[in-house]
């Protein structure tokens, strides 16, 4: 029996910018959290007794900001060289031959692939073999799986490759390659990386994008980790068990307040979402994005002191304790109970009003050239979070919020429904 673990795209020591922006943000547990979780990779793997690790692409965000990333990860290798572990790693298109500029020699368990062409490399003292090419630049809009060779007879064939197969969404293409590309090679395991979210896309054979070990936002929600591969002695693949290997666990919490006209039972319904998710996470840090939804008749007072609501939220997310959760964004993307044709009816001013809003609907917020000067003026970091909200993406959104306001106000007389 042979066991071995996949694991693909660390990022050690991501940036994770703009937390910095991010009131009572856990900057140091955020920033800290891909090192963690690679620790835990090593971890698992000792706790083990694994044969083997493969690392498929990126295992670092990019350039070192100084030796500190190298020298860490060189510490954990040789916690794995000390337990007669070996590990078998690509580069990726963050840490292409040509972006990484500084090197540090590492322990002599640590193979990894050449980027000129694709190499095989047998596992001593198992009948595996081991093929796969690293990145040589950052961008390879080639198909490096044709070049791979054939799978060697009475071995268990592994494919190392990190490739964005026929393209996923938020992910550049690089190395794009087809499922029937892989089948034709004849291994028993490919082990892919690029794509952050865990896939199997095939298991005869086995096809499987580990995903990244830590999210690093909110558009990586969900848990991260890795795969513990078990190879029975017929040289087949037995199982590919999910392992999680996060210790900050994103969440997109939707909360459903469909005809809900009470700020209590927003808030009750609210508390229950967020311990779902931190009973789900298991004493990891749920860095959770709040999204309100449904038709509410609390609609127009959280589009008016959005603050209060976000404080309120925050309060709640206290009484799960310290380092339990943290509320990274709310998002209202609530409905009016109201009716607009009746509200037209009321006077001329407020159906002149309720038509201007619906002609705008459709429209584009234009930015005044007053506020491109403004932000010449900002510091970089205050400037990328406002230009990010202001995006042309966002910008329907803004308009929604400014025409919830005006509804609100038009259904209400002195903060009392009309």
């Amino acid at each position: 029996m042979i066991r071995f673990i996949h694991a693909a795209d660390p990022h050690l020591d991501s940036p994770l910018q703009g937390l910095e922006l991010h009131e009572g943000a856990p900057v140091g547990l955020l920033r800290g959290a891909t090192r963690r979780a690679f620790g835990n990779l090593v971890d698992l793997a000792i706790e083990e007794a694994v044969d083997f690790v493969v690392i498929a692409g990126d295992l670092y965000d990019g350039d070192w900001k100084d030796y500190s990333t190298g020298l860490f990860f060189r510490g954990q290798m040789v916690r794995l060289q000390a337990k007669g572990i070996p590990v078998y790693l690509i580069a990726g298109n963050h840490d292409a031959a040509s972006v990484i500029s500084k090197k540090l020699g590492l322990p002599e368990n640590v193979h990894v692939f050449s980027t000129r062409t694709a190499e095989s490399m047998e596992v001593a003292g198992h009948p595996v073999v081991i093929h796969g090419r690293g990145f040589p630049h950052r961008a390879v809009p080639e198909n490096l799986a044709k070049d791979y060779p054939s799978a060697v007879p009475g071995r268990f064939n592994l494919g190392l490759l990190h490739t964005s197969l026929t393209g996923r969404p938020g992910h550049d293409t690089y190395a794009p390659c087809s499922e029937q590309d892989l089948r034709a090679k004849g291994y028993g395991y490919w082990a892919l990386g690029h794509i952050h979210q865990p896939e199997i896309i095939s298991e005869d054979p086995w096809i499987v994008f580990a995903g990244n070990c830590q999210g690093r936002h909110a558009r990586e929600a969900g848990p991260r980790g890795c795969r513990l591969v078990t190879v029975n002695d017929a040289l087949e693949v037995e199982s590919a068990d999910w392992q999680p290997l996060d210790v900050v666990r994103w969440q997109v919490l939707e909360v459903e307040l469909t005809g809900v006209e009470e700020e209590s039972e927003a808030l009750r319904r609210f508390s229950e979402r967020l311990g779902q998710a931190v009973a789900a996470a298991e004493g990891r840090l749920v860095a959770a994005r709040i999204v309100l939804k449904g038709a509410t008749g609390l609609h127009g007072a959280l589009h008016r002191d959005p603050q209060r609501w976000r404080a309120e939220l925050t309060a709640r997310a206290q009484d799960h304790g310290e380092d339990a959760v943290w509320i990274e964004r709310v998002r209202i993307e609530t409905t009016p109970l109201y009716d607009l044709e009746e509200l037209a009816e009321r006077d001329d001013l407020t159906r002149v009003v309720l038509d201007s809003l619906a002609q705008a609907k459709g429209g584009a917020l234009t930015l005044p050239p007053e506020i491109g000067e403004l932000f010449d003026i900002l510091p970089s970091e205050v400037r990328a979070a406002v230009e990010a909200d202001l995006d042309e993406a966002r910008r329907p959104a803004i308009l929604d919020e400014v025409r919830s306001i005006i509804l609100d106000a038009l259904a209400t007389k002195g903060g009392h429904a009309a």
